[in-house]
């Protein structure tokens, strides 16, 4: 048994009471089914023509009421797999789901950085809508056909062997052409997946980037991309439709040929005397317990298809392993100075082979404020984001307060990192809840304290329902200014001894920004701050600048000393001198 097998199977543990509960009342129900056709035999074949009207009768009475429990036995059977089961199915996929998202949140930013958000949806919704159906259905179908195929062999071999050969003849050429058909399928219902992702990836795309297709006019050309990847995957359905309509037509003429064969063979047989016509009639009654087994295994390789097929694509996220986790022997940070030292640290991204940077050496001491400057793409970004290892360093190491990043906990270790990125993100939700992300047992009055902080509080306060106004998926409904103050306000509830802002006053006007500023300041106290920033002010401010080119560190020093030197941050100066921003 291969390991995604008994992956798939792990799934039931949680359930085997339930499991085995179904398939007892799957076991039940199928038992009933082969019942019925023998009461009918026997009415026919024994009952009439033998016994008086009176013992007939009363005879039939008591097969009626024997019937009829039957068929409440039935009913109470077939009800409990039909719900129970399916809530067992949905269980099962709940889990599954579960484990996908638990498993995104292990992965690094290497892995994001290669995938699109549409089709890291599908695999954990659309591939799993099918897993219900399989789990519960696979064994109560597997397990119902084969009472129903070898109860029914058992009892028409015993009435009459040659008719029973006949009928027995075509199930051998129906799983021939259903094994034919399986590998078609399969390949039908993998293409309709990865095209349903392409499209769920299309639509994350346009309406996440909406306001720059409107302000592009571009909408005609979005309709179009988006007609011909739903027309690529119209086509892939009309492949799988067209192997489906194969299947079942030719399952259906399989069933029809049985009928015939039984009734041409029954008929000679009769003719020679050879069996009676109520054995005739109980054969027919019996094609139906035979088909539809057959049917359900052939239509379980449909089913099956359509599962596996989801589950395959969630393994395959599944077993892609976090190539940043804790170590065994990781230890959880106590009274963090915040000292920071990249020690000939180099790195370079997975699918590439230069590197970013390399040979990094910096010491950082506990509460110093340092910016980093340079040209855009020297990797002034991915440097800061090494220290909270979301990203691994390819060659070196980063110590916090003597210590390797790659031995703390990572809980532990972003816990006291503080970071307001480049692109602001906020979460659907209100002001407050967006603002506690930064600390989830934060009371009402800190959350208010940090918005102060961040020069945010008096714009909150003006909104409609103030802290507790619903801003929209990604805060669409404040400006960029009030989007960046509320993520600002985020990182001063934190309060933690490291920060990284990585521009984070790049969306403020000149007045807010000189008030945010000065809480950074103040908050930067005592604290190791690193500043990523094209405002003059922010890098003015700093006691120590780092200036990054593609060869690694080029200058360090004050905004007075490096002026001095005449180097590249003189230069880039002097580009933008005459601007209120710094060059990035």
């Amino acid at each position: 048994m291969n390991s995604r097998a008994k992956k798939f199977l792990s799934y039931y543990k949680p359930y085997k009471g339930l499991f085995l509960s179904d398939m007892f009342f799957a076991l039940t129900a199928a038992a009933i089914s082969l019942v019925y056709p023998l009461i009918v035999r026997y009415i026919t074949n024994d009952l009439l023509g033998k016994y008086d009207i009176s013992q007939i009768f009363s005879t039939i009475i008591k097969l009626a009421l024997v019937m009829i429990g039957l068929a409440i036995l039935e009913f109470v059977s077939n009800f409990y797999i039909a719900y129970q089961g399916h809530v067992m199915g949905a269980k099962m996929e709940y889990d599954m789901r579960n484990d996908i998202f638990e498993h995104y949140q292990k992965l690094s930013f290497n892995f994001y950085d290669n995938q699109k958000t549409g089709q890291l949806m599908s695999r954990i919704t659309n591939d799993l809508f099918d897993i219900t159906e399989l789990c519960h259905h696979g064994p109560e179908d597997i397990v119902i056909s084969i009472i129903k195929f070898v109860g029914a062999f058992v009892i028409l071999i015993q009435i009459n062997l040659p008719i029973t050969i006949i009928v027995f003849a075509f199930i051998p050429i129906m799983f021939t052409f259903a094994y034919h058909m399986q590998h078609k399928m399969n390949k039908a219902f993998r293409r309709n997946r990865d095209r349903i992702s392409e499209i769920n990836a299309q639509i994350e795309d346009n309406l996440s980037g909406i306001r720059v297709v409107k302000s592009f006019a571009n909408e005609k050309r979005e309709i179009d991309k988006f007609h011909d990847g739903n027309m690529r995957f119209v086509e892939s359905k009309r492949d799988s439709y067209w192997q489906m309509a194969t299947f079942h037509s030719g399952l259906g003429m399989c069933t029809t040929f049985i009928n015939i064969a039984v009734i041409v063979g029954g008929s000679v047989f009769i003719a020679k005397d050879i069996i009676a016509l109520s054995d005739l009639l109980t054969f027919l009654l019996y094609i139906n317990n035979i088909i539809e087994p057959v049917r359900k295994l052939i239509n379980f390789t449909e089913q099956f298809q359509n599962g596996i097929t989801g589950f395959d694509r969630f393994m395959e996220i599944m077993e892609i392993q976090p190539d940043i986790v804790d170590k065994k022997e990781a230890v959880n940070l106590k009274d963090v100075k915040g000292n920071i030292e990249f020690k000939n640290v180099s790195f370079k991204y997975n699918e590439t082979k230069s590197e970013v940077f390399r040979n990094i050496d910096l010491k950082v001491g506990a509460g110093d404020y340092v910016a980093l400057v340079g040209p855009s793409g020297v990797g002034k970004t991915t440097l800061c984001s090494l220290i909270p290892r979301f990203y691994e360093v390819a060659d070196g190491e980063i110590l916090l307060d003597g210590k390797d990043v790659r031995d703390i906990k990572l809980r532990s270790l972003r816990k006291n990192i503080g970071i307001v990125q480049q692109e602001v993100y906020l979460f659907a939700g209100n002001v407050m809840d967006n603002i506690r992300y930064g600390k989830l047992e934060a009371t009402d009055e800190e959350i208010i304290e940090a918005a102060k902080n961040a020069n945010a509080h008096e714009f909150i306060m003006e909104l409609p329902d103030g802290y507790n106004t619903y801003i929209g998926q990604r805060g669409v409904k404040l400006s960029g200014g009030q989007k960046q103050r509320i993520s600002i306000a985020r990182v001063f509830l934190k309060n933690p001894p490291v920060l990284i802002f990585d521009e984070a006053t790049s969306a403020l006007d000149n007045e807010s920004e000189k008030i945010v500023q000065e809480s950074l300041e103040k908050l930067a106290k005592n604290r190791t701050t690193f500043v990523i920033a094209h405002r003059l002010s922010t890098i003015r401010n700093a006691g120590n600048i780092i200036v990054l080119t593609e060869e690694g560190i080029a200058e360090r020093g004050s905004h007075e000393e490096l002026l001095k030197e005449d180097g590249v941050y003189a230069g880039l100066y002097k580009l933008t001198q005459n601007s209120e921003k710094a060059f990035v």
